[in-house]
């Protein structure tokens, strides 16, 4: 059976991989000479190749915004995805895009990575459009799908040399930044070495977030990254993304879990069938309904999408003031 492209995982095409080797012993030595290195990169006060994010990079100071939508608009058939949807993510934004299952996120996100066209409207990522150019896009941009495709029978260093070869790095730059990566992700050198397909859910999420981010993306798209992992790999997660947005990259942001959307974007959009029903930063959207400033965010959420108060509901859970049921012999 033929294994996936790796576009569903970083959006860029590729010629098939690398053969593999007969042997995997000779895999898990490359992958330990390669940590070996570990401890002097480490140590080391200066970079002789450029940093995994750079601190100042003048093409995420000026220009365009990173994100501008003008009127998408998708239908699959006669449901209407994403209808009529303008917004605007500024450079350096770590920006929350919520919504109910259904709601039109991971359509949009679609779009924007150059995987999916748009019905109508324009999609415009660092500039460019989305539509016109979407390989120029595909190079510019790292993406987190909800469900991680790959190939699995690759090891997670195998696929961070691919990633990295795809996108035309030097050799020495994808060995430092692999070990960069593995490192902050708290992978062991036997991890490094082993298949993917045996990797657990949150390492498979962790080895994803690596290739995309392996060739230091302008911007980082996720689709709900938080889904299925540990309270270990989520934090791990968080604090890369943080960086990530500190060293000036904008982040495309969807969840379900508020909390952490709270706690990590500056700006939001939610969308409801398909259409923005709120914009701006917490604070401002507070302000346009009418909300406090104590307000969660959960709630104003389930205020603008709508939703059910359980409080009224299930009655018959009063255990205290019933007998307990009879069991029938």
């Amino acid at each position: 059976m033929n294994e996936p492209r790796v576009g569903t995982t970083n959006s860029v095409e590729a010629e098939e991989p690398p053969a593999m080797p007969e042997r995997r012993d000779s895999l898990f030595q490359a992958g330990q000479d390669v940590w070996h290195r570990l401890e002097h990169l480490t140590h080391r006060t200066e970079r002789t190749s450029p940093r995994l994010m750079p601190q100042e990079d003048p093409r995420r100071q000026v220009g365009p915004p990173a994100i501008e939508l003008e009127g998408l608009t998708k239908r699959f058939g006669g449901h209407l995805a994403v209808d009529n949807l303008t917004l605007t993510v500024r450079k350096g934004d770590f920006f929350g895009f919520l919504g109910l299952n259904g709601a039109g996120k991971s359509t949009t996100i679609r779009i924007l990575s150059g995987l999916l066209l748009p019905t109508s409207g324009k999609a415009f990522v660092a500039g460019l459009d989305v539509t016109a150019d979407p390989q120029e896009v595909k190079r510019r941009i790292g993406i987190l799908p909800e469900e991680i495709t790959t190939y699995e029978r690759l090891t997670g260093f195998e696929l961070l040399k691919f990633v990295g070869r795809i996108y035309g790095l030097p050799e020495a730059w994808i060995e430092e930044r692999s070990i960069d990566l593995f490192r902050v992700l708290d992978f062991t050198p036997e991890d490094s070495s082993r298949l993917i397909v045996d990797y657990s859910m949150g390492m498979k999420k962790k080895i994803a977030l690596a290739a995309a981010l392996i060739h230091n993306p302008e911007i980082l798209f996720l689709d709900e990254p938080f889904n299925g992992i540990d309270a270990v790999t989520s934090r791990s997660i968080r604090l890369i993304l943080k960086r990530a947005v500190e060293s000036g990259v904008t982040v495309f942001f969807s969840s379900h879990i508020l909390e952490v959307v709270e706690r990590l974007c500056n700006r939001l959009g939610i969308i409801h069938n398909g259409r923005l029903v709120a914009y701006g930063t917490l604070d401002e959207i507070r302000h346009a309904n009418s909300a406090s400033h104590e307000t969660r965010l959960d709630d104003l959420f389930v205020r603008l999408v709508g939703g059910e108060d359980p409080a009224d509901s299930l009655d018959w859970l009063k255990f205290a003031d019933e007998p307990p049921p009879q069991v029938l012999p």
